[in-house]
């Protein structure tokens, strides 16, 4: 039945258009409406069905419909654009109690105030604040924040720099965080014509499985952002000269290497000694 309810709804652009809502560009807004890709994106998260699923910037909902299609237990919705409203609350009323949104900003949302247990992360992020969330979620992650998986959207340039190696032009601090909390890979490509606003760049879901083995071996996730964040900070530059007078023999180095040549196990020896 609430399948039947939401398949019901009007096209989003034609809910869009009824209360003449546009994509703000200050909220990173694009708008994705094609409904292959979006069901395409929601089956993707593993055991949809049996699990909560966080959506941060639904917009006007074109995702979140697709989750709910997919038959997500429940979807917690975070939108920081209250003019959203008028069509969020019609897939609210048309979800049988499935659907949760909440308005205010992701990263200061304390999401234990609205989900217990496991939970995914599902979303077509917005561009300005993607790779900050990510961020905040690894870290949440490596603290015990229990969340099952992330399939999310980035620009493909993002993406390609979160699935990067050791030694790859792509290689930086967002690779060695995701690496140490998580397994991560590429699922497909989503032209730029899929959007409205069209996008110049094209993008690409990433799905993001927090390994718990790996982060038992991490004693302190964000000694090793700041450390990254030093020597990448300053990634042509030697890291004896970002550094001095280390003995870099002790974590199997000369001292000569950029940050980009060191592995990310080995910034987590770092971490430990060096912050």
């Amino acid at each position: 039945m609430t399948c039947d309810n939401i398949k019901s709804l009007p096209p989003v652009s034609e809910m869009m258009r009824n209360v003449g809502l546009t994509p703000k560009k200050q909220f990173g807004q694009n708008f994705l409406f094609d409904l292959n890709l979006t069901g395409r994106i929601a089956r993707s998260v593993p055991d949809i069905e049996h699990t909560d699923v966080i959506e941060v910037g639904p917009g006007p909902g074109g995702l979140t419909r697709a989750l709910l299609m997919a038959g997500a237990r429940r979807v917690i919705a975070i939108e920081k654009d209250k003019t959203t409203a008028p069509i969020l609350d019609k897939i609210v009323a048309a979800s049988g109690g499935r659907l949760a949104v909440i308005y205010g900003d992701a990263l200061r949302v304390n999401l234990s105030e609205y989900i217990n247990g496991e939970y995914a992360i599902c979303s077509n992020l917005p561009y300005n604040v993607g790779t900050e969330l990510l961020t905040h979620w690894l870290i949440d992650a490596a603290h015990g924040a229990l969340i099952k998986s992330m399939t999310l959207m980035f620009q493909r340039e993002v993406a390609e720099r979160i699935v990067a190696q050791c030694s790859d032009n792509q290689y930086g601090r967002l690779a060695v965080l995701v690496s140490l909390v998580a397994d991560a890979r590429i699922l497909f490509d989503v032209p730029n014509t899929a959007f409205v606003p069209r996008p110049r760049v094209q993008s690409a879901v990433v799905q993001i499985i927090p390994n718990r083995e790996k982060i038992s071996k991490i004693s302190d996730i964000n000694r090793v952002e700041k450390i990254t964040g030093k020597l990448f900070g300053q990634r042509r530059k030697m890291i004896r000269g970002i550094i001095p007078n280390i003995d870099w023999s002790q974590f199997g180095l000369t001292g000569t290497e950029r940050a980009e040549q060191i592995a990310p196990e080995t910034f987590a020896q770092m971490a430990r000694v060096l912050v």
